[in-house]
């Protein structure tokens, strides 16, 4: 295939100084350290050769066509927030920023979409949309990920319950082939059959196939109104049966998440994030969103009478903004409180069908305690995907927390498939999860995955070992 690759030298520098500016490229000891990883570094730290900050599809595509012609490898970089060790230069190479691609453009009410360059911020593409009215939905914690990185990796979030996934308001994608080809994948359209759905393939890919240049989002009437409800449960298996009860109601909730007392009481600690329900072992907070004050108010009294039905000692409603900040304030404060609380962290996450939730939270613990492991899982009750993070206590060496975390993620991956899971519900395969993948997918699988990186990306040189491995 295209190892070994070749390594650059000063022509190669020169020709991509060329084609862009001096300015924006940044050699061997002048590359920023920060470049050498994404937020888990555990899942390895890999210096690139070379640094570049682009400004267009036109350097992307002179970019590649030279790496694709000299066999050099190239990693594309957005905000650099990914939890998989997916953006990192495993063979050297160029590392290709986007981030100063970062366009937004006007909303387009007849389509009801908005239109970005790769770089533009979440949080900016959520504010463009509020201030005419309409609502981005896909809603994962960090918000100062880049548009381009949430469609490669297919972010999800707390809202995915009822709105679903990136992958569902990805209208059209333009993007930069590995040989430097610009493509457009779809069109502004509702529906599309024509031919094999390779936008959607795209979409979720990693990084593996394409570089994003710009992508068209569908939006959605902005809700009126919002209201946060938290249901506190004796323990944690009366907390998650509650979930499909909360389903079976006729208002379909924004999001439904669990939190255990020891975690939050970890937030509290560290970060002094009061949480406002100081009952229960294990918490469910469910939020719902609406078009008018009465539909509002019947989901709520509906979901507040079936939680104190099912065993909820109370269902404490968090109905102004104020309230309902000091719910979500402590969820998304869960990352950062136990980072405070521990030496290192490693996360597996997984997800399971909804109504073994309980069952595998369980049985992480179990697993967990057997290696010497502190775990805290929590999650997106909703679409079931678990975040089981595991955390490094003082006193333990490098090499005991290696093999005790390798030991525990075989197991609870081989939980999550022996209850009908996944491998990954939203973070990816990147770097960190490759070792496990075709254990749990199978090898008929990883063949596939590697006949669709070869119709792309025939020289290998786009991401390399990532997702899916090839032999040296």
């Amino acid at each position: 295939m295209a190892y070994p690759y070749k390594k650059m030298d000063e022509d190669d520098f020169a020709y991509i100084r060329s084609v862009t500016a001096c300015d924006r490229v940044w050699v061997g000891d002048e590359i920023a350290r920060e470049y050498y990883r994404d937020e888990m570094p555990e899942y390895g730290v890999f210096p690139p050769e070379l640094y570049v900050e682009v400004i267009n599809k036109e350097e992307i595509s002179a970019i590649m066509a030279y790496a694709y012609e000299n066999n050099i490898p190239v990693v594309c970089r957005g905000g650099g927030t990914g939890l998989a060790g997916g953006a990192t230069c495993k063979y050297g190479g160029i590392m290709l920023s986007v981030m100063r691609m970062n366009r937004i453009f006007p909303v387009d009410h007849k389509n009801q979409t908005i239109t970005a360059e790769p770089g533009a911020l979440l949080l900016d593409i959520q504010q463009a949309a509020a201030v005419e009215g309409l609502f981005y939905p896909p809603d994962p914690g960090e918000k100062t990920a880049s548009i381009g990185g949430n469609v490669i990796t297919n972010a999800g979030g707390m809202k995915a319950v009822r709105y679903g996934l990136t992958r569902d308001f990805v209208r059209c994608i333009e993007a930069v082939l590995p040989d430097g080809s610009i493509m457009n994948f779809s069109s502004n359209v509702v529906k599309n059959t024509t031919g094999y759905a390779v936008k959607d393939l795209v979409i979720g890919s990693e990084g593996t196939l394409c570089i994003l240049t710009q992508v068209t989002l569908k939006l959605l009437p902005a809700p009126t109104c919002s209201s946060t409800l938290v249901m506190p449960f004796g323990s944690l298996e009366d907390c998650a049966d509650m979930v499909p009860k909360v389903l079976e109601l006729p208002f379909v909730p924004t999001a439904i998440e669990f939190l255990e007392r020891e975690l939050i009481e970890i937030v509290e600690r560290n970060l002094n994030k009061h949480f406002p329900v100081t009952d229960g072992e294990a918490v469910l907070i469910v939020m719902y969103d609406a078009s008018s004050r009465q539909e509002l108010d019947g989901a709520v009294e509906a979901a507040a009478e079936a939680a104190l039905a099912n065993g909820a000692s109370d269902c404490y409603i968090a109905d102004t903004p104020e309230r309902a900040g000091t719910v979500w304030d402590v969820r998304g404060a869960i990352l950062e409180g136990m980072k405070a609380d521990s030496v290192s962290q490693e996360e597996c996450d997984v997800v399971v069908p909804r109504s073994r939730i309980a069952e595998y939270v369980k049985a992480a613990k179990r697993i967990a305690l057997s290696k010497g492991i502190r775990v805290e899982p929590c999650g997106h009750c909703g679409d079931g995907n678990i975040h089981t993070e595991m955390l490094r206590d003082k006193g333990m060496s490098d090499e005991e927390w290696k093999s005790a975390t390798h030991a525990c993620l075989k197991e609870l991956y081989a939980l999550s498939k022996e209850l009908g899971g996944q491998l990954s519900g939203e973070h990816g395969i990147g770097n960190g999860r490759l070792e496990f993948l075709e254990e749990f997918v199978g090898p008929r699988m990883i063949q596939l995955y590697k006949a669709i990186k070869l119709a792309f990306d025939d020289r290998l040189i786009l991401n390399p070992g990532k997702v899916v491995e090839f032999n040296k």
